[in-house]
């Protein structure tokens, strides 16, 4: 049974429950006169301790267990470890339980964004006003008698992309910070992948937010600790509400082409200079991979260190494993705990192999300096990929609205494992002044059946994925690598019917160990890819799930018939190579 105990802690108001001092709803005051609200999970000692701190929209007070119910059945069934040790009172959607950190000398710090949960305001996604929020919460805790002046930040997802953007704000007392699968780019990344519109965000917040947004009050869900309403304590009409959210949707389609919107929200990486560790997933293609990659590479600190791992995107932030990591990471940066953490090579992978299988090994930089860079031709003969382009100039088309193409290796002759980022160069024309281009890498067993693999965001889900539309295919020469092209995406050149142009296609990182006997493939298509099983319907999961999960690109006015249906042409040859750049991995020396 509870022990129910109120006590001035530090001039916090706390109630002792499971082994925990916790002050619900603090206010925290921001400069424009909106006070944001936090819960505050402390140990039982009076003392000073560092925080671990998450801001975001998902209601500090909902329930994983009942409202992500799906979600919570299959990871504990999958990985029971995750609900153990711990009466998962307090569990809450992509952020720490604090039964699990408190014990171990951290105060834990949820806090409702702006417009979400129990903090009033205007909901606007990854403004510069909440990342500007997010660092007035930051210096505000650290000078709480109950802190020890450090803060970290973890989460996923959400939790995760808007660590990157309060990090390029460098507040001072930021100490270090878990990035758990979380977008940095916010036109690359999430939105617009290469230049072609995503239709998650047209759905994300009737998912996931309008449950929750300040002024559902009564209308909505309760802390079943407390018996508070999560979105309360005002209930607002439903005009009112639509007032104060901002049309996320609407603000990214009518913005094709980079530029401030999309920069104001992203990461800006010479800015970041704060100590973290970057969790990938090899299956999050769409949300959930490039921009932990992206920053691990290209962000200024000099202390960072690079997971990526497999399943759904909130499993192993539960697992042992990634609190082992995350503990041991925020242990050394937080506490100065001598734990071996400073020892810990920069790169840390789960390297895949057929039948979900995962062996972990470190490296030392990334992409991995003994890659050997290899191009796959396409040859549209005998529709293969082969070592060499074809010998004389070749063509093959395909309706751009219908299944494409796939080219094939010959059944391979001994292992080949492929980790890191991966590219195509493809010479296309098409019969309309546009074309779009998805690219999927893909692996079949010696029977034909694909390998597939439990994603983020999607049960079964292909090697990779790469997108591009062929009127952004301007790249930045500063930017740009054979093995990842970088497209400025802020201009629009289109194609003249018939006249092919050259297009660098980045293909998102990946890890495959193929075995003899098993095929290597890249298909080329001009819509959104689709295993050949039935699609996936799960309980709690508003969307159809066959191989991209939510992450699809068929908005009607982005992609009109009259262009985007047309016939697309690749052209092959010695003049004209096309082909796909894979980064084979020989064994460590």
């Amino acid at each position: 049974m509870d022990a129910f105990a109120s006590s001035p802690s530090n001039d916090l108001v706390t109630e002792v429950r499971d082994g925990m001092r916790i002050a619900w709803n603090v206010p925290i005051p921001m400069d424009d006169g909106i006070v944001l609200r936090a819960d505050v999970f402390l140990p039982l000692a009076e003392g000073r301790y560092p925080a671990i701190m998450s801001y975001g929209p998902y209601g500090k007070g909902l329930s994983f267990q009942e409202y992500f119910k799906s979600q919570w059945e299959r990871m504990t069934a999958a990985f029971p470890e995750a609900a153990e040790g711990s009466s998962n009172k307090y569990q809450n959607w992509e952020v720490v339980d604090p039964e699990k950190w408190v014990p171990d000398g951290y105060a834990v710090v949820r806090i409702d964004s702006r417009g979400a949960g129990r903090s009033p305001g205007v909901l606007d996604h990854h403004n510069p006003r909440e990342a500007k929020d997010y660092y007035d919460c930051i210096e505000w805790a650290a000078a709480q008698p109950w802190c020890n002046g450090k803060i970290g930040l973890n989460g996923i997802s959400y939790y995760a992309m808007n660590q990157w953007r309060v990090a390029s704000l460098q507040p001072p007392h930021l100490a270090a910070m878990c990035v758990w699968e979380g977008y940095a780019d916010r036109y690359r990344d999430a939105t617009r992948h290469g230049g072609i519109l995503c239709t998650f965000h047209r759905d994300f917040q009737g998912r996931q937010v309008f449950r929750v947004q300040y002024g559902v009050g009564e209308r909505g869900p309760r802390n079943p600790v407390t018996g508070e309403l999560v979105s309360g304590p005002e209930t607002l009409p439903e005009e009112e509400l639509r007032k104060n959210r901002a049309d996320m949707w609407g603000a990214v389609k009518s913005r094709p082409l980079d530029g401030p919107y999309y920069r104001d929200r992203s990461a800006q990486w010479d800015k970041i200079t704060t100590p973290f560790l970057s969790a990938g997933n090899w299956g999050g293609h769409g949300l959930h991979l490039r921009g932990n990659v992206e920053g691990f590479v290209r962000a200024a600190s000099k202390q960072k260190w690079l997971e990526i791992h497999g399943h759904a995107h909130w499993t192993h932030f539960y697992t042992n494993y990634g609190i082992d990591l995350q503990k041991r990471f925020f242990g050394y940066f937080l506490k100065g705990e001598d734990n071996g953490w400073d020892k810990q090579p920069p790169v840390q992978l789960q390297i895949r192999h057929p039948g979900e299988k995962f062996v972990l090994r470190h490296e030392n930089e990334w992409p991995i300096a003994r890659t050997r860079w290899t191009k796959f031709y396409l040859d549209p003969e005998n529709r293969s990929l082969r070592p060499e382009p074809p010998k004389a100039p070749q063509t093959i088309a395909f309706e751009a609205l219908g299944e494409g193409l796939l080219f094939l290796t010959p059944p391979l002759d001994e292992e080949i494992e492929i980790t890191g980022p991966a590219a195509a160069k493809l010479f296309v024309s098409s019969s309309t002044t546009d074309a779009d281009i998805f690219l999927v890498l893909r692996v079949f067993d010696p029977a034909g059946q694909e390998v597939l693999f439990h994603g983020a965001n999607d049960p079964q889900v292909p090697i990779a994925f790469g997108w591009l539309r062929a009127s952004h295919r301007k790249l930045d020469p500063e930017l740009s690598t054979p093995y990842r092209p970088y497209h400025t995406h802020d201009e629009l050149q289109p194609l003249v019917p018939g006249e092919p142009v050259e297009l660098d296609v980045e293909i998102w990182p990946t890890s495959i160990v193929v075995p003899p006997g098993y095929r290597i493939g890249l298909a080329v298509r001009g819509k959104d890819y689709q295993h050949d099983g039935p699609a996936l319907e799960l309980p709690g999961v508003k969307y159809t799930m066959q191989g991209t999960g939510p992450f699809k690109h068929d908005d009607p006015d982005d992609r009109p018939p009259e262009i985007f249906g047309g016939v697309t042409t690749v052209h092959c040859g010695p003049d004209q190579a096309s082909y796909v750049l894979l980064p084979i991995i020989p064994p460590k020396a």
